[in-house]
C-alpha cells in the first residue's frame, strides 16, 4: 500500500527530474540542457527565516556570503535519517566554507521529539522548526512535503540545486557547489 507521502515523493523525485534538466538528484540545469530556463543568477534570492531550536537563526540572512545546503527533514523518515549522517559528515569535512541546516517539517509540538532527534544524530549546524506554510507546500522553498529534500543555495540566496530522496554521494552536492 503506497501512503501519500509515497506517492508525493515519487512525483516530487519525476518533478525535480524534469526541474534539474536530468534524472532525479542531478545539479544545478545548464541553459543548454533547459533553453529558455532562467539559471541561478537571474534568479531572485530567497528570503526565509525558521524557528531555530537554538540562537542559530535559519534564515536568508543568516546563510548570505557562503553557498548553503538545506536539507528538509522529519523525525519519522528513515531516508531523511540517513541524509542527516551524510550531511553531518560533510559538515564536519567542509569546517566553516559552507553553512548548513536542517528544516524540520514536523509539527510544531513535535519540538523536543526535534531537539532529541539533533542531539541524538550529533547534529552541530543549525536546526529549525518549518511554518505552516512550508509544511503546506508553499513558500519560498516550493513543495517540500516529502522528505529528504536538499536545497544548495549559492552565496546570495539563490537556489542552484533541488535534490529530492536521499543524496548519497558527497559528490553530488560537490558539483552543484562547484565554483560558488
Amino acid at each position: 500500500m503506497t501512503s501519500s507521502w509515497g506517492r508525493r515523493a515519487t512525483s516530487s523525485v519525476a518533478l525535480a527530474g524534469v526541474v534539474l534538466g536530468g534524472c532525479a538528484g542531478s545539479s544545478a540545469p545548464s541553459d543548454a540542457a533547459m533553453p529558455g530556463v532562467s539559471t541561478a543568477a537571474s534568479m531572485p534570492a530567497l528570503s526565509f527565516a525558521f524557528d531555530s531550536l537554538d540562537d542559530r537563526p535559519v534564515s536568508a540572512e543568516a546563510t548570505r556570503g557562503k553557498p548553503t545546503v538545506i536539507a528538509f527533514v522529519t523525525t519519522g523518515s528513515l531516508p531523511a535519517q540517513a541524509q542527516v549522517d551524510f550531511l553531518v559528515a560533510m559538515a564536519q569535512h567542509d569546517g566553516e566554507h559552507v553553512n548548513y541546516a536542517l528544516v524540520s517539517l514536523d509539527p510544531p509540538e513535535n519540538r523536543e521529539l526535534v531537539e532529541l532527534y539533533r542531539k541524538t544524530l550529533h547534529v552541530t549546524f543549525p536546526v529549525a522548526m518549518a511554518d505552516d506554510t512550508l509544511r503546506s507546500g508553499a513558500g519560498p522553498f516550493g513543495d517540500v512535503t516529502v522528505v529528504p529534500v536538499t536545497v544548495v543555495l549559492d552565496r546570495v540566496g539563490r537556489v542552484v540545486a533541488r535534490i529530492a530522496g536521499r543524496v548519497a554521494k558527497s559528490e553530488e552536492l560537490r558539483a552543484a557547489m562547484a565554483g560558488l
